[in-house]
């Protein structure tokens, strides 16, 4: 919770001791930070299912999330807007929408209204149940691209493996009529009896077999419950189109809340099966029951009749219903799963609020990504002298920070302290997280306005020249203009720079508007010598760039013109995946590498990948070792730039019993500088880093203490060349 600001510099002296100092923020130890290492079980469904950063935060966050099917919009024949109506449904009632489908071969979960749309025009689009998600996705492994909208079976498997507990859809599938005799059961039911999902749709539609799709329900172990709707005493099981269908449903639930406090004594007790909340199609829009019954008699007539069986029974009679009801089936179709979707949102709501009530323990901790990055370089190897610039408020909080700092055995020295009556209002930090039990944060709230609000460019000047140091390390945390001002009086000085992006927001700090800052040099003058983002925040810094211009200046093509990339797609599928291939990861490096000639992005259960420019003497454009690694070679006579060198590195290990991610990205990073600070090599030093990333991993601390056993390997990596 107590915050302020370091930054990260190291010098090797003729004692062969480097020295560090830091300039960034410290503040509580809780923030959420992407792991280095793969944590067992669960790493096959990270690589394969890719869920939007929207519904993936909202997860964390304990936000409530409402899944909903995509075959009801590639198959359902009621318009390309239906995908956008529900999601907006879905927000104005206070949830967020998560829309599930197969799209290219690749199982999504926050599928796109643009996507859906696609997958409604493009032809070859399939329905995927449990049964196909295999089937599409290993083609789409294979190079072959198809797309699957899911049913509620496909729907349920893959909102459970996200995380989400909650679907909203129309009507279930069931036992169709003679099922006891062709065995024709939806596979609705048995993944009913085997995810833990609770589904909200307007029971069956009434052409199916309703008793025997509850027995089945009963014999798979689900819970059939059905809202009364304004009703009391026993309810009937709703037949889709009309409220009642003439059979007595198993439960009745009166509230939203109800569903929820079931959804979660199901969750706490571990029962893996689903839940069947059956919500009747509201009054003014149903389809009165002796009527529809009449109409779906001569449909399941004409269908057995002209041999419609199997698959292809359902569509018929739904064409056929709807051209008996004259449209007044499809009218109550749309409004049913509207009252559905609102009713599963209500439902998401409610069980956000129960989630988050109970006890909880609070502790506090000096954290902050600067701190980390220094704490882990200071407990790394003895031959690195950490110091510290940072701001501090006349406070309690400040106080504090500066006792932790001399206890943990870092140089607080250039810690400035703001005086209250010259800097009145000038606060120490402070960041606190809400994190649940799992460990996952929900909330965080920030006060990180003196960094933002203080510049000090003369007495940052100074610490720099007092302190002498190899490598400065700049945290995101700063406001653009001083980060521009900290990389530049390095730059004057001499000293070599690292710039953490801390968070995605804050990465494109780096790449803001260009105006009343510090210009960014283009190597061989580069002002940033390397960067340590995740894909999100390497997305974001891209992006930031190509807005601001800053991939428009001649310096900056004449660097990339000489890396000579010539039908480089293959390459960067070999040297690192399709799938990262595919997400413009390696194209976004080489984009940056003229700014930041070094780039090291954290993969999560993946690893790193290393992109880093090689001069024109670099030993790996020699070495027989290094000749894979090798992207390209520079022939056109650029005195600076001898070729690209890429590397995607493997996690070191996986860890069994993930404690903390918190600080595990930092402690990565100063491990890594504290290497490089000694005159190791990059590259030789990642797999050292890693390792001390899986210490912090696997306990409570942003940074371990167990990092100080790395000490004697980083020595003899550093010699290494």
């Amino acid at each position: 919770m107590n915050s302020s600001r370091l930054s990260v510099l190291l010098r090797q002296t003729a004692s062969a001791q480097s020295r560090l100092l830091s300039c960034s923020s410290l503040h509580r130890h809780a923030v959420q930070r992407r792991g280095l290492s793969a944590a067992a079980g669960s790493n096959a469904i990270r690589d394969l299912l890719q869920v939007s950063s929207e519904v993936s935060d909202a997860i964390a966050q304990n936000k409530p999330v409402v899944a909903l099917e995509s075959t009801i919009y590639t198959h359902g024949a009621l318009g390309k807007d239906l995908a956008r109506e529900h999601e907006d449904l879905v927000r104005s009632t206070g949830g967020i929408p998560a829309i599930i489908a197969i799209v290219d071969g690749v199982p999504k979960v926050g599928v796109s209204t643009d996507e859906i749309i696609r997958m409604i025009e493009e032809e070859g689009t399939v329905k995927a149940s449990r049964r196909d998600i295999s089937y599409l996705v290993g083609m789409g492994l294979a190079g072959r691209k198809i797309h699957g909208g899911t049913t509620i079976a496909g729907t349920m498997l893959l909102a459970r493996l996200a995380g989400i507990r909650v679907f909203g859809t129309g009507g279930l599938g069931g036992v169709h009529r003679g099922g006891e005799n062709s065995m024709d059961i939806s596979a609705d039911l048995t993944e009913l009896g085997r995810t833990r999902v609770a589904v909200v749709s307007s029971g069956c539609k009434g052409f199916l077999d309703i008793p025997r799709t509850l027995e089945y329900l009963e014999t798979q172990g689900c819970l059939v419950s059905t809202f009364a709707d304004g009703r009391s005493g026993k309810i009937d099981f709703p037949a889709f189109w009309a409220r009642d269908s003439g059979v007595k449903s198993p439960s009745v639930t009166y509230t939203e809340k109800e569903a929820a406090a079931m959804i979660l004594a199901q969750e706490k007790l571990n029962i893996e099966s689903g839940m069947l909340f059956a919500n009747p199609i509201p009054e003014e829009f149903g389809v009165p029951a002796k009527e529809m019954q009449a109409h779906i008699e001569q449909a399941v007539a004409e269908a057995d009749q002209k041999g419609f069986t199997g698959s292809a029974n359902t569509p018929y009679i739904l064409n056929r219903l709807k051209e008996l009801t004259g449209e007044r089936a499809v009218i109550a179709n749309k409004k049913l799963v509207q009252s559905n979707i609102v009713r599963a949102t209500n439902i998401a709501v409610e069980l956000s609020r129960l989630l988050s009530q109970g006890t909880s323990s609070i502790s506090q901790s000096i954290g902050g990504v600067g701190h980390n990055v220094a704490l882990a370089a200071h407990r790394a190897s003895r031959q690195a002298q950490v110091k510290f610039s940072s701001m501090v408020g006349d406070d309690i909080a400040g106080d504090t920070v500066l006792s932790a700092l001399e206890a943990s055995g870092l140089d607080p020295t250039y810690v400035k302290k703001l005086d209250r009556t010259e800097h009145p209002g000038s606060r120490t930090a402070q960041y606190v997280a809400i994190n649940d039990s799992s460990k996952n944060l929900v909330m965080a709230m920030a006060d990180m306005g003196i960094f933002t609000q203080h510049l000090f460019p003369e007495d940052w000047k100074s610490t720099i020249k007092a302190t002498d140091p190899k490598w400065l390390v700049v945290d995101g945390n700063w406001s653009p203009k001083g980060i521009r001002t900290w990389v530049h009086s390095a730059n004057e000085h001499g000293s070599k720079v690292a710039f953490e992006p801390v968070s995605v927001e804050k990465s494109k700090s780096l790449f803001g508007p260009q105006r009343g800052v510090p210009p960014l040099g283009v190597f061989p003058h580069q002002s940033v010598d390397l960067s340590s983002p995740n894909i999100y925040e390497l997305s974001a810094m891209y992006s930031a760039a190509k807005d601001n211009g800053y991939l428009d200046s001649a310096e900056w093509f004449e660097v990339i013109d000489s890396f000579g990339m010539v039908g480089a797609r293959d390459k960067f599928v070999r040297l690192t995946s399709m799938e990262l291939t595919d997400a413009g990861v390696p194209v976004q490096s080489i984009q940056l590498l003229p700014y930041i000639p070094t780039l090291i992005t954290k993969l999560g259960s993946k690893g790193v990948l290393l992109t880093t420019i090689l001069g024109k003497d670099d030993p790996r454009l020699r070495d027989r070792e290094s000749e894979e690694f090798i992207l390209t070679r520079s022939f056109n006579g650029n005195p600076a730039i001898g070729g690209v060198y890429m590397r995607l590195f493997p996690p070191v290990e996986k860890v069994e019993t993930v404690v903390s991610v918190n600080g595990v990205g930092d402690t990565f990073l100063g491990v890594l500088i504290s290497g490089l600070a000694q005159g190791g090599r990059v590259d030789k030093l990642v797999d050292v880093a890693q390792r001390g990333a899986v210490y912090s991993l696997k306990c409570a601390e942003s940074v371990s203490k167990e990092v100080s056993k790395l000490e004697g390997e980083l020595e003899k990596v550093a010699l290494l060349k």
